[in-house]
């Protein structure tokens, strides 16, 4: 359980986090990533959600602590938030970039939007509850949550 003074509680079990543009450029997954989900499964379950652009990620991701989600939809926004609605939005966070992110990341009880190497759609920007500058610094935020505490209080 995290106490965010005059924001909220949080008791956060999934972690969610898109594919390409948040965990991956271009089909591969980001050197940085599997410690980091080692590190947090101990305590969260890791989700990873895409429409597997690249073809990639089950054998990118394959050994790592994950639960993937390959989208099937015609519609990606409404599957990534209907997801997030599934496991129980208020034990979810969501982190993503993209257009197909921002209903994802406003379900969720947090909602973290990256601008890294990819950038990030505007309209992802009103839907986040933080914003990020890499997939590092988001998932720390979770090993070290009174960085969530300083930067959400109010």
């Amino acid at each position: 359980m995290i106490d965010i003074p005059n924001y909220k509680t949080l008791t956060i079990t999934h972690i969610v986090c898109d594919y390409n543009g948040t965990i991956a450029t271009d089909g591969s997954v980001h050197s940085t990533i599997k410690a980091l989900f080692e590190k947090l499964s101990q305590n969260y379950k890791i989700h990873v959600i895409t429409a597997d652009t690249f073809g990639s990620v089950h054998k990118e991701l394959e050994n790592y602590p994950v639960i993937i989600k390959v989208l099937n939809s015609n519609n990606h926004t409404q599957e990534k938030a209907d997801y997030i609605t599934s496991l129980g939005a208020s034990e979810s966070v969501a982190i993503g970039n993209g257009n197909n992110d921002a209903a994802m990341l406003k379900e969720a009880s947090i909602g973290i939007v990256l601008l890294g190497d990819e950038g990030c759609s505007s309209s992802i920007l009103i839907s986040a509850d933080l914003i990020c500058k890499s997939i590092e610094n988001a998932l720390e935020l979770f090993l070290y949550p009174k960085r969530l505490i300083a930067t959400l209080r109010r």
